[in-house]
């Protein structure tokens, strides 16, 4: 189905919702009702805490006006009797957003923060409006024609949340009711049935249950704090794309954690990201922060000294965290933290050599992701010309940009999805979306071409002719965030990870006392062969011991007792298959380390 159709299902469900609240509450002040992923929400002013037979009670109302097959009206009128409407229903609200309209032209909060004095409109204006049965609201569109286009099979009233009116701690406290809403019964119903499975597979539960990491009020919200296990992992994803970059030229930096002000403003991050930067003043009065970007220290590296076009590439990498001042109610388990940790890596070049290098990256890309059998697409990520606001560097240096890394693209005959508006900062981007296990996408490595910053900080080599010659810089990421993608893997494996990346490899059961010697043995054999080995000497029953292994997700038990004591065997239990029987233990090592080196 179009994206746009669905746009209009989804935004027409947000009217019939206004509409059932308004049954239930008249008195109820409207804010606004956009579209998101997978439905959309209603942000409503009222004078009670809405309840879960509230919730039922309005989806219910909501499925009579599907039934009624009320029109979806557009309207246009002046903005000064749309005001006057609005205050004789004393929607307070919609008037603000009128107002915001004539004076700016937009209602968007984003754009308007952009906007200068100088450019505000100030004047009488045409808005739309969009009548559905007796109800009218202020809305761009679009909507489907009538709402017996609307399967009142296919939506949901899912939830409500508190939300602050404009995004302002000082404004309203509005209740935001979210909808679910598709165009089919069957595709809610796997949605339902996906969500139902990702709750169980939920990082934020299964990463302490499995001994992964735990966050501390103390420590504070949105700062992880990593287990020998979670830590473990890490480590191990590290090591694997070090393993692939190290051969390609790849050298290992370190950088500090704050830097003064002027290395931001320069790089442009401090005008940029400054509500988002954690900002230190010293007993001296000097400004720093905390790093919310790499990249400028790693330009500092290059710059250190001359540089001649024999020595490009050159090629920075670090494993490092980064700092950003994320708003509480943003923060999420491991999806959204305040402290990230990066892949990060840059590479310094001429033109010339874009291409050779940016193939190189896709491939450490493509190998990183085959193991975990997640599927990539492509998504080349380029500017809004209409914003350029939000970018450094001139529409010149853009279409240079973006108009090599298309031809990079087309070069390795892939498909790509357009992404209008993704670029980042000072460049644009090759982003490779993985999916999950779930089917869900994930915007994870990302190869970026940046033009602007070797600009600003004027990096240069000196070339053949003995002539300074402007240099560029890739910025490359293969996981993206450490954190955010254990997240992903948490919930992609469902705490069931591979034997290369379990913390805990093989456990060893010994029945009864007089099997533990024996145990220990098995314990040493493995441990020399660097196997991670959990030995459980406790005098717990063999069946608790099995139970308690398998809620850990631990990928092999070995099970002794007499008989495998005599025949100096172990008998083998594999996660998700049970038992497979007895057999020598070099053979069963031989196995497991063939499974290790396969990433399997």
């Amino acid at each position: 189905m179009p994206e746009d159709k669905l746009h209009n299902i989804r935004h027409s469900f947000a009217h019939v919702l206004a509409v059932a609240v308004l049954k239930f509450f008249p008195e109820a002040k409207l804010g606004v009702g956009p579209v998101i992923e997978n439905g959309c929400y209603y942000d409503f002013f009222l004078n009670r805490a809405l309840t879960p037979d509230d919730l039922k009670n309005i989806e219910r109302e909501m499925k009579k006006i599907i039934g009624r097959s009320l029109s979806f009206e557009r309207q246009e009128m002046k903005s000064t009797e749309a005001k006057k409407f609005f205050e004789k229903q004393k929607q307070l609200f919609k008037i603000e957003l009128v107002r915001d309209i004539e004076r700016y032209g937009t209602t968007a909060l984003e754009d308007i923060q952009r906007i200068t004095h100088e450019d505000r409109l100030t004047k009488e204006t045409t808005v739309s409006l969009y009548k559905t049965g007796g109800f009218i609201d202020l809305c761009r569109g679009g909507h489907v024609e009538n709402t017996k286009e609307l399967n009142p099979d296919a939506f949901k009233v899912d939830k409500t949340s508190g939300a602050y009116w404009r995004g302002s701690v000082e404004r309203e406290q509005m209740q935001r009711i979210y909808i679910l809403a598709f165009e089919k019964k069957e595709e809610l119903g796997a949605f339902l049935a996906q969500r139902i499975e990702a709750e169980k597979r939920d990082h934020k539960k299964l990463g302490p249950q499995l001994d992964l990491f735990v966050f501390s009020d103390l420590v504070g919200a949105g700062l992880p704090l990593f287990t020998p296990k979670g830590t473990l992992i890490r480590e191990k994803l590290e090591e694997f794309v070090q393993s692939l970059q190290e051969p390609l030229g790849y050298q290992r930096v370190r950088i500090p954690h704050i830097t003064k002000r002027d290395l931001y403003v320069t790089s442009g991050h401090w005008e940029k990201f400054k509500d988002e930067l954690f900002k230190i003043t010293t007993r001296e009065k000097h400004e720093f922060a905390m790093k919310p970007m790499n990249c400028p220290h790693h330009t500092q590296i290059y710059a250190a000294k001359k540089r001649s076009y024999r020595e490009l590439p050159i090629r920075y990498s670090e494993v490092t965290s980064v700092y950003r001042d994320e708003q509480s109610g943003e923060l999420a388990g491991l999806s959204r933290v305040r402290v990230i940790t990066q892949d990060d890596a840059h590479v310094f070049c001429r033109i010339s050599q874009v291409e050779k290098e940016a193939f190189k990256i896709w491939d450490i890309i493509d190998k990183f992701y085959k193991p975990f059998k997640m599927p990539l697409t492509v998504r080349f990520s380029r500017h809004d010309p209409a914003h350029m606001e939000k970018y450094l560097g001139t529409q010149e240096i853009w279409k240079r940009a973006e108009d090599q890394l298309l031809t990079l693209i087309k070069k390795r005959r892939i498909k790509y999805v357009d992404g209008l508006g993704e670029a980042a900062m000072y460049g644009p981007k090759i982003d490779f979306i993985a999916k999950d296990s779930l089917g869900r996408e994930w915007q994870l490595a990302t190869i970026q071409l940046d033009f602007n910053l070797p600009e600003r900080f004027d990096l240069t080599c000196i070339n053949e002719k003995g002539e300074s010659e402007r240099i560029v810089m890739i910025h490359r990421a293969i996981l993206g965030s450490l954190e955010r993608f254990m997240a992903i893997l948490i919930e992609h494996y469902a705490g069931a990870f591979p034997l290369w990346l379990a913390p805990v490899q093989v456990a060893i059961l010994p029945i009864g006392k007089g099997h533990k010697a024996y145990a220990k043995q098995i314990e040493k054999t493995l441990d020399h062969e660097n196997i991670r080995t959990l030995l459980r000497e406790d005098d717990e029953t063999i069946g608790k011991k099995i139970r308690e292994s398998e809620i850990q997700k631990i990928p092999y038990l070995l099970i002794v007792g007499d008989k495998e004591r005599s025949k100096k065997t172990v008998a083998v239990r594999v996660r998700g298959r049970g038992d497979i029987g007895a057999e020598k233990l070099e053979k069963f090592l031989k196995k497991i380390k063939e499974e290790i080196n396969r990433k399997k």
